[in-house]
């Protein structure tokens, strides 16, 4: 069944990120604008949902409907508070800056687990440390007196980016993929072990090279009702070209989609059945998919409790 992609936003001269519904209507950010929009299925309208968002990447709510972002060119998560306000989050990991990270997800416990490669596009601010030796998956999570901590997850990544947890959270799914021609793209699957570290990954899927030049691997993903992984990758410059991947827990690929518009990067289901999936690209553009067969699941963090239409718009 050939998908038809619907332009709903866009385009908007820079790469669109941070795709997540909100209970009503879908934010996605604008990091060349440093804007958050929301786009209403309902009225079609788009507004503004946040100003002076700088260099916003991945966006996920928690369980209690509070908003937290990669604030990639800034090096830090922040959570949007309800009353306009951002707060960051610890971006320190043993006395140093992390790096710049780029996706997240949160379990029921709250934990954000995010990617945090390397930036390689422009960088906002004053650098006051270099990077990291290494390019992990970390986790913010609460101390007993309340405050955050920041602890490393994975000891094996080169360039994370994607990352998304299965339905029961026993699985960390982690996106490889490096531009570099010796480095790795791949899908895995990391085992969440019962002393809380991850263990040994399986390789889902590899993403090569041909003639033309490396393939695009995953740059964001979402997860269905079935606990299958919807996945935006490839480009126009090699490969099969820009494409949404549907993959079982096991790695099969069940489908493909050609996506109208180079470098597919985030993507969520939405809508009031979360039935449509929304799919952001590098060209500034918003698509949304009707009739694709599959169905958005809460426990990726689509679903918040509470409505974030009670937050405050910064003047």
């Amino acid at each position: 069944m050939e998908w038809e992609f619907e332009l709903v936003a866009g385009p908007y001269g820079g790469p669109v990120y941070g795709a997540v519904w909100d209970g009503n209507a879908l934010l996605f950010s604008v990091p060349s604008q440093s804007l958050i929009l929301r786009y209403s299925s309902e009225t079609g309208a788009i507004t503004e949902f946040r100003r002076y968002a700088q260099g916003i990447k991945g966006l996920a709510f928690d369980d209690q409907g509070h908003l937290y972002g990669c604030q990639s060119s800034s090096r830090r998560i922040v959570r949007f508070n309800r009353d306009g306000s951002t707060s960051p989050m610890e971006y320190r990991f043993e006395g140093k800056f992390h790096n710049y990270p780029y996706d997240l997800t949160i379990d029921h416990q709250g934990r954000i687990w995010f990617s945090d490669p390397v930036e390689t596009g422009p960088i906002q601010g004053p650098q006051l440390q270099g990077s990291l030796d290494h390019q992990s998956v970390l986790r913010l999570e609460r101390r007993g007196d309340g405050s955050w901590r920041i602890r490393r997850m994975s000891y094996d990544t080169q360039s994370p980016h994607a990352v998304l947890l299965s339905t029961d959270e026993r699985t960390l799914y982690v996106s490889e993929n490096s531009d570099d021609i010796d480095g790795k793209r791949e899908l895995r699957a990391y085992p969440i072990q019962d002393d809380d570290t991850l263990g040994a990954h399986r390789v889902l899927h590899t993403f090569g090279a041909d003639a033309h030049g490396l393939h695009r691997g995953i740059d964001g993903m979402c997860m269905d009702s079935e606990g299958n992984i919807i996945a935006c990758g490839g480009w126009q410059k090699s490969g099969p070209g820009p494409m949404i991947y549907v993959f079982a827990p096991s790695g099969r690929i069940l489908e493909s989609h050609p996506v109208p518009a180079d470098q597919p990067v985030k993507c969520a289901f939405g809508d009031a059945d979360l039935r449509a999936l929304y799919v952001t690209t590098g060209e500034g553009r918003l698509y949304r998919v009707h009739g694709t067969g599959h169905r958005g699941c809460c426990s990726n963090r689509a679903c918040p409790v509470s409505s974030p239409e009670s937050y405050a718009l910064l003047p």
